[in-house]
């Protein structure tokens, strides 16, 4: 059996779940990630919430908003419901309802979840399937689609080691171009507001060091 690769994205701070895959036997790849969580094969992703977190988007409107960005930019994207469910605090029929939208409207699967190493295992049997049984790698050429230069250039630059899609926007209306930020220094960099100097340090290193391929 072939080594089980992932996308993580490089915000995911569940140290349990990580941990988890890495001992079922996953090679993962920390990436800032457009939209999702994990990055499963070149057509899948996974989006995971913890009861608390998909009640709180529900309450503040951004669910269907980002679940709509996540099927706009993946083939099959899948959510993944962590927790009691019976410690939600809205009605059921609330819940239910914002369930049977995101099956009705997005054609987007729920899987629910008891916990990070249940999730582990339903990662593990969706990419053994795709990895092992069809042959396909996780791809982040599916996930988010740029439909302008400026979309291409927030991808490029919010792909860097700790740069998401904000600090992104920033250093690219500070610089005016991804060919300016892999010129500038350490030192100019930590002129764009969040940008400490270890962060520059690593901005720098990524965008000019010499490239050594081990294949």
């Amino acid at each position: 059996m072939q080594e089980l690769r992932l996308i993580v994205d490089q915000r995911e701070r569940n140290t349990e779940l990580l941990e988890s895959l890495e001992q079922m036997g996953f090679a993962i790849d920390l990436r800032t990630i457009p939209v999702g969580d994990y990055v499963v094969s070149d057509r899948i992703c996974v989006e995971r919430k913890t009861v608390s977190d998909f009640e709180g988007s529900i309450i503040n409107g951004r669910l269907f908003d980002q679940l709509g960005r996540l099927r706009e930019a993946y083939e099959f994207p899948i959510l993944v419901l962590e927790g009691d469910r019976e410690t939600f605090r809205l009605k059921h029929s609330v819940i239910n309802g914002a369930i049977v939208a995101i099956y009705v409207d997005f054609g987007m699967p729920v899987m629910f979840s008891q916990g990070p190493e249940n999730t582990a295992e339903i990662i593990t049997a969706i990419a053994r399937r795709e990895q092992d049984g069809k042959k396909r790698l996780p791809s982040l050429k599916g996930g988010a689609r740029a439909h302008s230069n400026e979309q291409f250039q927030e991808l490029i630059v919010g792909n860097l080691p700790g740069i998401g899609p904000k600090l992104a926007k920033s250093l690219l209306k500070h610089f005016g171009s991804v060919k300016a930020i892999a010129d500038a220094d350490p030192g100019e960099l930590i002129d764009v507001e969040k940008i400490g100097k270890k962060k520059a340090a690593l901005i720098h290193k990524t965008l000019n060091h010499r490239y050594s391929s081990m294949d």
